[in-house]
């Protein structure tokens, strides 16, 4: 291969990889420019470059090529941003995409709540937002069937009465783009089976409900997670702790993929080139992101959980949350306060009414270090139940009409499937597919 051509297909292969945008800097200004646009000039350069040139190509060649981009003519270098990755179709002024989604089975909990859907409220304001309720994943533990539909309704109204904006976000149920369960079969193929294997949830539910009771779909989910977060060419996906390693196998699959299909392999095939995939980061909430149980300050909050004291649901009445809240498992130590690791479960309550007050954690702590627990129940009460309240009367006003519910749904659908259906034909062109 000519010097100038394995130049240009290093260089080629590097910035596939990134796609990110070159920040060029020198002493007296700074200019942004696609690496796409970085490249076609360095390929000038370098196609008349013989290996003993190259040596002093980086230095006097590159700043060559990036004088249009810096007029003043000093000495400048050019460095590859990490804060940006778009595809071919994104600007600067495009908003960054996220996407989230609670499963329907069950009520929709306090931790549902605070974790998750709360702190969408202030990403729909600066992200380009996808909010989906994940029924397929709620079918890899046994279920009740006729429940399913009811409880997929509910939990879509109760997003819309916490504050999502449709206007703002679209929401929409995970079945209803088809795309998310064709891209999983897709992304099957490409996932060792190791990279399951080692997934901590699987493990831990297989063992509760007994190996005659898992199905694949249990070992399978983190690939149609997977397919949930790439469909979108998602940057952010807020997740907790416990979802981190899903969230990790999903950016593994994507550099896989992209790495097996993608770059010139898919260019000749009739595709862009470059990456298939976005790989996202994790987007991990400051507070909140991990409530834990009533009754266990070392557990998570879960829809699963056999006892309903542990967990309190949005639509739970006030009488309801006041005796569950009264009935939560405390301590002996005297005063209240965060993060000692030896009181779990008052750093948890704490944490609760910090959000649902909308105070400072130093603010809280103020308040309530010489409280007993007596008087910390009630407050916590009060302000659960205020909290909750203008939600529970949402609800009811958005379950009254159900043709609203069902148009934004489907209106919420409609706007995923244009993108999904577009990142489902790349991967289907990609991976050598006949076209449809």
């Amino acid at each position: 291969m000519p010097f100038g051509l394995a130049i240009q297909d290093l260089l080629t292969r590097a910035l596939d990889k990134t796609q990110a945008p070159v920040r060029v800097a020198c002493a007296h200004k700074e200019a942004t420019m696609s690496s796409r646009s970085l490249l076609s000039q360095i390929i000038v350069l370098s196609n008349a470059a013989s290996p003993r040139a190259f040596e002093s190509f980086n230095s006097r060649k590159i700043g060559l090529a990036l004088r249009s981009y810096a007029p003043l003519r000093c000495k400048c270098t050019a460095s590859v941003s990490q804060a940006e990755v778009s595809d071919a179709t994104s600007t600067p002024k495009t908003k960054k995409r996220v996407v989230s989604g609670v499963q329907p089975t069950g009520s929709v909990h306090l931790g549902n709540y605070l974790g998750a859907i709360k702190n969408w409220i202030a990403l729909q304001e600066l992200y380009e937002t996808f909010f989906f309720i994940v029924d397929l994943h709620a079918i890899t533990l046994p279920y009740d069937a006729p429940d399913l539909a009811k409880s997929t309704r509910s939990t879509a109204a109760l997003y819309l009465a916490c504050g999502v904006d449709t206007s703002k976000a679209s929401v929409f149920v995970q079945s209803h783009v088809r795309a998310h369960v064709e891209l999983m079969w897709l992304l099957s193929s490409a996932t060792p089976l190791g990279w399951l294997n080692r997934m901590i949830q699987f493990k831990e539910k297989s063992r509760k409900v007994g190996d005659e009771n898992v199905g694949v779909a249990l070992l399978t989910y983190p690939v149609l997670m997977a397919s949930d977060i790439l469909l979108y060419q998602s940057d952010l996906v807020p997740v907790g702790e416990d979802q981190k390693q899903h969230l990790e196998l999903t950016r593994e699959l994507a550099e896989r993929v992209n790495y097996i299909y993608g770059g010139r392999k898919w260019k000749k095939l009739g595709g862009r080139g470059g990456s298939i995939f976005k790989v996202p980061e994790a987007l991990i909430p400051p507070a909140g992101a991990r409530v834990m149980s009533l009754t266990d300050g070392l557990s998570k909050m879960s829809k699963s959980a056999p006892s309903d004291q542990s967990r309190i649901n949005l639509l739970d009445p006030k009488d309801v949350i006041a005796n569950k809240i009264k009935r939560c498992k405390t301590d002996s130590f005297p005063g209240l306060e965060f993060d000692n690791p030896e009181r779990p479960e008052c750093n948890n309550l704490l944490s609760v009414y910090q959000l649902v007050t909308g105070k400072t954690k130093e603010e809280v702590a103020l308040e309530c270090q010489n409280m007993n627990w007596g008087s910390f129940k009630q407050i916590l009460t009060d302000a659960l139940i205020d909290h909750l309240q203008p939600i529970q009367v949402r609800y009811q006003e958005i379950t009254s009409d159900p043709g609203y519910l069902d148009s934004v749904l489907s209106e919420g659908a409609r706007k995923a499937s244009e993108i999904a259906d577009t990142t489902l034909n790349n991967v289907y062109q990609a991976m050598g597919f006949l076209k449809r």
